[in-house]
């Protein structure tokens, strides 16, 4: 007994020295103005005392303001908790914080164990290469499920149950790490950066792969590659970088939109060349979302790629993420702004008055074309225009529950007058995660108002052909106009007309995730969208046109209606077996398309008070007169689709997928199958993963890719199976006005999808630690069943052409993309990638058993009044884009042309030339054969400098403006280009007697190389700055600078459909952007 009662003595006065050797521990903190959180962590890591407490009772993110840097433990807590009801006790390596009321000894000693039983804390911090926090990284320890995030600090706390646990650290775009915990209560992590991202993941149809299992031609573009500054829509952030994937910017005009096209055309029906674009799985445009709510884009580039999505994949698939909701971030707010202008970038170099004066004075032009103005038509109508661009988003929630809410205004002026585009687009993203993961649920909400004004592009027509000496307006006040035909006062035009739309879109989708086993996961999408638009014009009654033509106004009007639902239905397995990783996809798709519009034109109005807003007002009707007309229209389609999907890997060596998509819509309703089957196959090989190579130290990365895939077009047309009727005009007959109908369409029940069938082949690879990286990919497509339009006798067929599948067309070409960091340290690092790729075309066939075209060439373009007449042919056998005309090689001393014979080469004189068909050549093609793109960002310190450039090689322009404003015989009274009285070929001025005319001389070189986007910036510290995490401001220009020796204002040209490179006279002009900007984040 008396030893029993030593021994308790013995063990009470170890632990009371235990205790109180546990307060008198002195810490030292860096600032005494700290969260609770932050001195629990100060006291474990400087101590060898572990703080249990429950997250329910204690706050740490409660701030505390400390009286001293140094001072014994047991004083900061006394400090910390002081007027509160939170106690603390020391017991062996444990300090205890309980709520006072709850202070036992029974309830210190539960905490402990559970303490004991979870294992010790770890603490520490994750920081990249520059020493900034990581947001959101995986902290897990390997082989279990347990696991947590950093937050917004870079910080992180994990129980740890072992002491030989290993803690896996991870994060997107950096490499992961694997760290020994031992004895360690504090670990810190700086990652390195994973240059080729292969633990990255890549958003491929209906989920995601890791950049290392890619096995087709996929493309990633991250937010630190896009364009920057005052881009139109989200076309012009991936610009030049994306080899293969060609992005056109034809017009300044700020309603405008860039032009789409993947790895050639592929269609000659005029149906959409445009990639299908998904924004969270949802279809929909480059305008659907700002710019500033996108995280990702992934472009699916080849068909095993895009053979999931069916027939709406034969162009290729951009997957674009927008910025979500996230646990790892809370309490956060960014906001970003820029102002900025722009000017023409290039003018055409007309004639001024002083010049027509001149010509006057030495006879070339008479004295009656001198209207006694001095006009510069380009700059009344211009003007330097303001944008502005505000972006405001929040993210806040807890680990459950979580939200980002985001608002958009933009308030875009055009170059010309009372043209512009204002746009307020708010969007909310809402995560909700129960039952410990098991089901999540998020909602999106996005809605976006445009308003507009713009112009017919005439508008930039008139402004070239009006004469400089006409006067803007009369003695009197009144527009001038000098009554030349088809030519009215530009800025009358302008000013006497209102043209203004606006427009609405809401979408709203919601998906649920049901994860009810291990590696087995259920997903719903449901998505509901509405556009709806309204615009109309107004001539007033002193509008050249109205005068002229005794209407007394005009006006028109019209709104469209688009509803569009959607469901995807998924089911997605993922496991692995020893070094066998599968994961097998089902699904299924439905989307239908409600489209509606309306239209109404009416004249003769009272007043211009209303202008379109009061369209019943006008008279036209009434009186009897032809000026008015009324049309409404509604669309309905429905696409069905089933498919599925496997993806295995083993030992991350071998790779293999696969996909099947069975697919049915109702363009083909009322054919012998309205469904199509679209399967692909994919494999590759990561021979850096072999022993041959997986040594090698200066190799990183090298994997050979093949994939073969089938995907389709949807026809433009509803029930294209059945013939169709319509209405066309009335008889008079028994004193009444029959409405007339007539057959429209011949009913053709073997229609099927047009099918693309592709095979590509790509080699990714990695060097000198991925400081240098690419790929290289070789692409064959071929169109099968290309629909065309085949001229059929009547009878007994009921119109005289019939759709029908006989075409063939092929494409290939070869992308290569090449990833640099020339220079990485703390202070200075330079990244640049260059991308290349070529495309070519070949029409192979036009005819089959049942149809054979009347001629073995399809004819395009058109050469505009007064010329008239197509600017392109294709020839079967031949490629899209070739310009066919007149060859001319010369001039002869009376100023007119010499042409060569076609049969012979030899030249033929004007007067002898016989202008025919068979006398036309091809002179020229206006599709690029090279593309190329060089984008390149320096940091140094705190400033940051991006430069991005692209260029189109080996095509051809065919120059509207010079085949019109350089010929003299135009009408006296148009303005002309200056080089109109230039020698041609050096030997003489264009003869006066000479109809204008489309040939060879018009043709010019298109080859150019666009130093694009510059941006400067600077990014503050703002470590001393309470709440404000990042500041940066920026400089940018767009569209800055052009080397080419095209004559035209702009070498970028139309390069989509069947007649690429017409340099239209009907244009906004392309303008250069000058924007200052801010970031800020808190």
């Amino acid at each position: 007994m008396k030893i029993s009662l030593l021994f308790l003595f013995v063990v009470a006065f170890q632990l009371s020295a235990v205790n109180s050797s546990a307060q008198d521990a002195v810490i030292g903190l860096k600032s005494t103005n700290i969260t609770i959180g932050d001195l629990i962590r100060e006291i474990e890591q400087q101590t060898d005392y572990l703080v249990v407490y429950s997250n329910r009772e204690i706050d740490t993110e409660k701030e505390i303001l400390l009286k001293e840097k140094t001072n014994k433990v047991s004083e900061y807590l006394k400090e910390a908790f002081a007027n509160s009801d939170i106690g603390h006790d020391f017991e062996n390596n444990y300090i205890v914080l309980l709520k006072k009321i709850n202070r036992n000894a029974s309830a210190i000693a539960e905490m402990i164990q559970t303490a004991q039983q979870e294992g010790k804390t770890v603490t520490g911090t994750v920081r990249d290469e520059n020493g900034e926090p990581v947001i959101g990284a995986a902290i897990m320890l390997k082989g279990t499920d347990i696991g947590v995030v950093s937050d917004i600090n870079g910080r992180y706390t994990i129980n740890v149950p072992d002491r030989d646990a290993v803690m896996v650290f991870s994060y997107i775009g950096y490499l992961t790490e694997e760290i020994p915990v031992g004895d360690q209560r504090e670990i810190n992590v700086t990652f390195s950066e994973d240059l080729i991202g292969l633990e990255e993941v890549v958003v491929i149809g209906y989920g995601s792969i890791r950049t290392a299992d890619v096995t087709s031609a996929v493309v990633s573009v991250k937010p630190e590659s896009y364009t920057q500054g005052s881009v139109r829509d989200l076309g012009q952030l991936i610009q030049g970088k994306v080899a293969g994937l060609i992005i056109n910017t034809t017009s300044g005009n700020p309603s405008g939109n860039s032009s789409i096209r993947l790895r050639g055309n592929t269609t000659l029906h005029g149906t959409s060349t445009n990639p299908l674009i998904l924004i969270d799985g949802v279809p929909g445009d480059f305008n659907t979302v700002s710019p500033d709510d996108i995280e990702s884009i992934d472009v699916l580039k080849d068909g095993s790629a895009a053979a999931i999505y069916g027939t709406r994949g034969t162009n290729g698939v951009i997957i674009i993420t927008t910025k979500r909701a996230n646990a790892n971030i809370r309490n956060h707010v960014e906001y970003s702004h820029y102002i900025g202008t722009q000017a023409i970038r290039k003018k055409t170099d007309l004639l001024d008055a002083d010049d027509y004066r001149r010509l006057i004075s030495e006879g070339v032009i008479g004295t009656s074309h001198d209207y006694g103005g001095n006009t510069n038509w380009l700059d009344e109508i211009s003007r330097t225009p303001f944008i502005q661009h505000h972006n405001l988003t929040i993210r806040g929630g807890n680990q459950e529950t979580n939200y980002l809410l985001s608002l958009m205004y933009n308030n875009s002026e055009g170059i010309f007058k009372k043209s512009y585009r204002e746009r307020l687009s708010a969007r909310a993203d809402v995560n909700h995660s129960m039952f410990d993961g098991v089901v999540q649920l998020n909602v999106g909400i996005l809605s976006r108002n445009d308003n507009s004004s713009s112009f017919s592009n005439n508008i930039f027509r008139l402004v070239n052909q009006y004469h400089p000496t006409i006067p803007v307006k009369d003695e009197d006040g009144k527009w001038y106009e000098a009554g030349i035909f088809e030519v009215e006062n530009p800025v009358s035009r302008i000013m006497e007309q209102d043209n203004s739309a606006s427009s609405l879109f809401n979408r709203i989708n919601g998906t649920i995730t049901i994860n009810p086993m291990k590696g087995l996961s259920l997903r719903g999408l449901m998505s509901f969208s509405k556009y709806h638009q309204h615009g109309g014009w107004y001539e007033t009654q002193n509008h050249i046109s109205t005068v002229r033509d005794g209407r007394k106004g005009a006006a028109s009007v019209g709104a469209t209606q688009n509803v569009e639902r959607l469901i995807n239905l998924t089911a997605e397995y993922k496991n692995n077996i020893n070094d066998h990783n599968f994961t097998l996809l089902a699904g299924y798709s439905y989307e239908d398309y409600d489209g509606r519009n309306h239209s109404m034109y009416n004249t003769d109005f009272p007043t211009d008070i209303f202008g379109q807003h009061n369209i019943g007002l006008g008279q036209a009707i009434a009186k009897g007169s032809t000026f008015w007309d009324m049309n409404s229209y509604r669309g309905l389609t429905n696409l069905i689709g089933f498919f599925g999907r496997v993806n295995y890997n083993y030992k991350d060596r071998y790779l293999f997928m696969a996909s099947l998509r069975h697919e049915g819509a109702s363009q083909l309703w009322g054919t012998e199958d309205p469904w199509g089957t679209f399967p692909s196959i994919s494999v590759g090989w990561r021979m850096k993963e072999e022993s041959f190579l997986k040594d090698v130290s200066s190799i990183n990365e090298m994997k050979l890719r093949a994939g073969y895939g089938v995907t389709g077009t949807q026809p433009n047309s509803s029930f294209l199976g059945v013939g169709t009727l319509g209405y066309s005009g009335a008889v008079y007959t028994n004193g009444e006005w029959i409405q007339t109908i007539v057959p429209t369409r011949n009913p053709n029940p073997y229609l099927r999808w047009e099918e693309k069938k592709e095979m590509n082949i790509g080699l990714d690879f990695a060097f000198l630690r991925s400081r240098l990286s690419g790929s290289i990919d070789y692409y064959n497509r071929v169109i099968d069943g290309l629909l065309y339009d085949y001229t059929v006798p009547v009878p007994p067929n009921l119109v005289n052409t019939t759709r029908a599948n006989v075409g063939e067309m092929k494409n290939s070409g070869i992308e290569f993309l090449l990833r640099g960091v020339p220079v990485k340290t703390k202070d200075l690092e330079w990244n640049s990638d260059f991308n290349f790729s070529t495309n070519n075309n070949k029409l192979v066939t036009l005819s089959s058993d049942l149809y054979e075209p009347q001629n073995s060439y399809i004819t395009t373009g058109d050469a505009q009044i007064p010329i008239y007449g197509p600017t392109h042919r294709l020839d079967i056998g031949g490629k899209i884009g070739n310009f066919w005309g007149y060859k001319v090689i010369d001039i002869d001393d009376e100023g007119k042309w010499i042409y060569e014979d076609p049969e012979t080469g030899a030249p033929v004189p004007y007067d002898e030339f016989a202008k025919v068909d068979e006398n036309k050549m091809i002179i020229g093609n206006g599709l690029p054969k090279y593309y190329l793109g060089w984008n390149n960002s320096i940091r140094y310190k705190n400033f940051d400098f991006a430069v991005s450039m692209r260029g189109a090689f080996g095509y051809d322009i065919l120059n509207f403006a010079r085949m019109y404003y350089e010929n003299t015989k135009t009408h006296q009274q148009y303005n002309r280009l200056k080089s109109a009285y230039d020698p041609v070929f050096g030997k003489a001025v264009l003869n006066n007697d000479l109809d204008l005319e489309y040939n060879s001389y018009y043709i010019e070189k298109g080859d150019h190389w666009k130093i694009d986007n510059i941006t400067l910036g600077y990014t503050f510290n703002t470590d001393k700055i309470k709440y404000l995490n990042r500041a940066r401001i920026y400089a940018s220009t767009l569209n800055t600078f052009v080397i080419t020796k095209y004559k035209g204002i702009d070498p970028e040209v139309n390069a989509s459909g069947l007649d690429p490179g017409n340099d239209s006279r009907d244009k906004y002009p392309t303008v250069r952007t000058f924007t200052f900007g801010i970031n800020l984040s808190f």
